[in-house]
């Protein structure tokens, strides 16, 4: 073969996921990204997107915003622990790092309110004179705005709740209980209390609290809900923290897509034996559909990054440390083994061992079906995935040291080296297939000559690991680090998830 057709099974998204968002003084609606790193405007009447704050400048995890009475945008950088204030001349100002993963920003005339999203968090105030507590107890904390009382609305994501406090302290009040995942709070311009749900369903709860005191569900379908904002006309807009995109939600469900949705990732990707493409999306598991180049949700499992298909078990690998298996007939979740540094490729051996390349560890692991975790290989720098050939040998690609290895025991081979950050990596063919991700190719790797050469283009990597925000902070898990994942189907075409897209690749003929 002299190498393979690429065709993207994905459109292009602005917007590789969406948080905080909130009108400008221009009219056009601002979304936090906290993936990708960026604050992008969008006009909401074209659905044109204009990224204002780009990756690689002073935030590094944008999760929410609000505008104060001067047109400042102020905004929560979630990892470090930080709020900023980015004036209307676009400087940036640290208003303050005394804060743990400040996520819920509110602005009231020209007070900055803003909370934790960690369990026991707490709401405060930020003034000249540092932060002001206003409460603690919040049972991870996010969205929140002032209610058409005067008083400060927010959700308690882990009990289910919504209470409000007065700017100026004192007792919360609990105003909600059994709210469905409640993940933000928002009043709508006739004063009703909107209350958006992180799950699949993509639920809205709607209590008039300042009416009828009646509460309603909507279920809008969108998966993934993060936050919402209300326009002059009183149409909602709404963003995904999986899903990215903005949408338009009319109050009967309807729903009309201003900025499109898809991939916030993707990181690894597998095919079933139903020749289903899958992918680990750090939200959730994800498929790519064509002909219309959509992404679907397969299931919301947080924090997935690599996979690999063994009959009705999804074997994940969470870069925050765990392995787990999903099983798609039951949706039961197990934890095969947790407290890893930083766990990446995974695949499974015929006797359904699972091989995992500990990244953070520098070594490739196996968990036995009796989740025993044993090492099967050290000493590398930063291994990313692997993979098996066809005779059941195993190999390693460590992106550090630019090179490829085979597994012979406890020894490490040699295969290729001079690699540009190899990350996924697939068999077939008498060959090793490696996405070089600096390079923005797909190399073949002839495992008997060890002879490389390129056989498709990809997408390059956005970082290497020295480049990124850490992956915890305050004990949370933050940002992880995107890597290019490779699988083989059945009929030998590979799929390579890298560059926020699904690429399928099919053998081109000699000419």
């Amino acid at each position: 073969m002299s190498g393979f057709r690429t065709c993207r099974l994905t459109r292009e998204t602005p917007l590789r996921g969406s948080n905080g968002v909130a009108f400008g003084p221009d009219g056009r609606l601002y979304a936090a990204q906290f993936l990708a790193g960026e604050i992008s405007a969008v006009d909401v009447a074209t659905g044109e997107v204009e990224v204002i704050v780009p990756a690689g400048g002073p935030v590094q995890a944008p999760d929410d915003l609000a505008f104060g009475a001067d047109g400042s945008m102020y905004i929560t950088d979630l990892v470090p622990g930080r709020v900023w204030r980015r004036r209307p001349d676009a400087t940036f100002t640290l208003v303050t790092d005394q804060v743990r993963l400040p996520n819920g920003i509110a602005c009231v005339g020209d007070r900055l309110f803003v909370n934790e999203m960690v369990p026991d968090g707490r709401l405060l105030e930020l003034g000249a004179a540092g932060p002001v507590v206003l409460t603690g107890g919040l049972a991870m904390g996010n969205a929140m705005q002032l209610g058409p009382d005067g008083a400060l609305y927010y959700p308690h994501m882990l009990t289910g709740e919504v209470f409000r406090i007065p700017p100026d302290g004192g007792t919360p009040e609990l105003v909600a209980a059994a709210v469905h995942e409640p993940v933000a709070v928002r009043f709508d311009r006739g004063g009703v209390l909107q209350v958006l749900s992180r799950g699949a369903a993509g639920i809205v709860t709607r209590i008039d609290l300042f009416g009828t005191g009646d509460r309603t569900l909507l279920t809008s379908g969108l998966p993934a809900l993060d936050n919402a904002a209300f326009d002059a006309e009183n149409r909602m807009f709404v963003s995904s923290y999986a899903g990215g995109g903005i949408t338009e939600l009319h109050p009967d469900g309807r729903t009309r897509e201003i900025a499109p949705r898809g991939f916030a990732g993707p990181y690894g990707v597998t095919v079933d034996l139903g020749g289903t493409v899958l992918t680990a999306d750090h939200y959730r598991v994800a498929e790519p559909r064509q002909p219309a180049g959509e992404v679907t949700t397969t299931e919301l499992l947080t924090f997935a990054h690599g996979i690999t298909a063994d009959g009705d078990l999804l074997h994940l690998t969470s870069q925050f440390g765990q392995v787990r298996t999903y099983d798609r007939t039951t949706r039961a979740v197990r934890v095969r083994a947790d407290g890893l540094a930083e766990p990446v490729g995974i695949a499974v051996r015929a006797d359904g061992v699972l091989v995992v390349a500990e990244a953070g560890a520098g070594r490739v692991l196996t968990i036995a079906t009796d989740d025993t975790v044993s090492v099967l290989a050290g000493g590398f720098g930063h291994p990313v995935d692997v993979a098996a050939d066809s005779a059941g040998q195993w190999y390693v690609s460590d992106e550090e040291r630019g090179a490829v290895y085979r597994l012979d025991g406890a020894t490490p081979v040699l295969v290729a080296d001079g690699l540009d950050a190899p990350q996924g990596i697939a068999a077939g063919d008498g060959c090793l297939y490696v996405a070089e991700t600096a390079a923005g190719r797909l190399v073949a790797v002839d495992l008997g000559s060890g002879a490389v050469r390129k056989a498709a283009d990809l997408p390059a990597n956005p970082g290497r690991p020295g480049d990124l925000p850490a992956l915890r902070a305050h004990g949370l898990p933050g940002v992880p680090r995107p890597f290019a994942g490779l699988a083989v189907a059945a009929d030998k075409s590979l799929y390579a998830a890298a560059g926020g897209t699904v690429l399928h690749l099919t053998p081109a003929e000699e000419s």
